[in-house]
Formats: structure tokens, C-alpha cells, sequence
């Protein structure tokens, strides 16, 4: 588990760094446009399934910055978890203006303008409200939150659950869905914003010495 922590000379840095490199440029290039396209309409055409569409509603929403901060909060705290809460918090906060002023300022992605045929929900789906002026989708904040919540929690309960830690990446991969189903995002964006999050969590989890929650307590 070690390795899921990392500084900036390291070598999966420098492969997440690459990665999102080539995304960005092949959506800024519109290279990746008709897949991106031709896979929400999918989504769009299986829309209708009352319990599903909710499911997928009450995902997205989990994914949102009200419901991760105030989550990192609890945590931040709790006198156990205080790091881990601290940590997250700082990643969750980053992660949010990071891929807003990039889908903002930086990669010209808009957001997807297909209708949702799908069941009506309680209230309108939430959006990152970080970008002003702006309707940017590259890279997606709640998956780029997902990864971040991901990394560090998946990290802290990696010493206790050594064999199920990876079975916590489920978590992005559903918001990942969540995002595409309700036509907020192309499969570009949610790809994106996970490489992105988790890049950031490593970085800043490493910077902030999150392995220290594994010493014995001095007190």
C-alpha cells in the first residue's frame, strides 16, 4: 500500500501525469468526440427505470462537495481520524478548484446538451458551481472527488483490511457511471477526472506524511 502514496519525481506521478496529458489533448482535439457522443446517447436511450434513475440520481449527488466535505469534517473531528480527515479535506477542496479552473479556463469541453428522458428528479442534478461564466466537463469534479475520497480512505483501511481495500474503487467507478447516466459528463470527463484525483490524493496524502496514521500513539 505503500505505493499508493507518492512524490512528484516518482514514477506513477509521471505516468498519471502523461495520461492526462493525452486525454486532455484528445478532447481539446475533439478526438474522442464520437465515441463520446455515440456512448451518453446509450445512456440517454436506457433511461426510464424508475428505481434504477434514482439510484443512479442518489449516486451522483453522494459525489457533490456538500456531502464529501462534511464527510472529510466528521472525520477531521474525530481525535482517531483527525489526519485522515485533514488530508481529505485539503485533497477534496484542491481537487474541486483544480478541475474546475481546467474544465473552465484550460480544456474547451463542453457539457453534454442531451435532455434526460429518464424519470423526474426531486430537484435539479448538482454541478460544480466553481467554474463562473463557464459550462466546462473536462475533467469531471465529482469523479475527480471520488478518487480523492477513494485514495485516502482506501489507504487508511488498507492495514485493517488488506485483502477488500481494492473493493473501495467501486465507489468511483459507480460515481464514474452515476455522472454519465444523467448526461453531466462524457466518458472523456469521468476518465479524466479520476487520474486526476487520484494523482492529487497521492501527492498531497505523501506531502502531509498520511502513513503516519499507522505509528504507534504517543499519548
Amino acid at each position: 500500500m505503500q505505493n499508493w502514496l507518492f512524490g512528484l519525481r516518482s514514477r506513477p506521478f509521471f505516468v498519471l501525469v502523461a495520461v492526462f496529458i493525452v486525454l486532455s489533448v484528445l478532447v481539446n482535439t475533439k478526438t474522442t468526440q464520437e465515441f463520446d457522443i455515440y456512448t451518453i446517447s446509450h445512456f440517454q436511450a436506457a433511461a426510464g427505470n424508475p428505481a434504477l434513475d434514482y439510484t443512479m440520481w442518489a449516486i451522483t449527488e453522494i459525489g457533490s462537495v456538500t456531502w464529501l466535505v462534511l464527510f472529510s469534517i466528521v472525520l477531521l473531528i474525530i481525535r482517531k481520524t483527525r489526519r485522515i480527515g485533514l488530508v481529505m479535506l485539503l485533497c477534496l477542496v484542491a481537487g474541486t478548484i483544480g478541475s474546475g479552473y481546467l474544465k473552465g479556463y484550460v480544456i474547451d469541453q463542453p457539457r453534454p446538451e442531451m435532455e434526460f428522458l429518464g424519470t423526474k428528479f426531486p430537484y435539479e442534478i448538482g454541478k460544480d458551481t466553481f467554474v463562473l461564466g463557464t459550462n466546462g466537463s473536462f475533467p469531471s469534479g465529482h469523479a475527480t472527488r471520488a478518487a480523492v475520497v477513494t485514495m485516502i480512505a482506501g489507504y487508511a483501511l488498507s492495514h485493517r483490511f488488506p485483502k477488500g481495500r481494492y473493493l473501495i474503487w467501486i465507489f468511483p467507478v459507480l460515481e464514474s457511471i452515476s455522472r454519465i447516466y444523467v448526461l453531466q459528463h462524457y466518458p472523456m470527463d469521468v476518465i479524466g477526472g479520476t487520474v486526476f484525483g487520484t494523482a492529487l490524493a497521492a501527492i498531497i496524502g505523501n506531502k502531509l506524511k498520511l502513513y503516519k496514521i499507522f505509528e504507534p500513539s504517543k499519548a
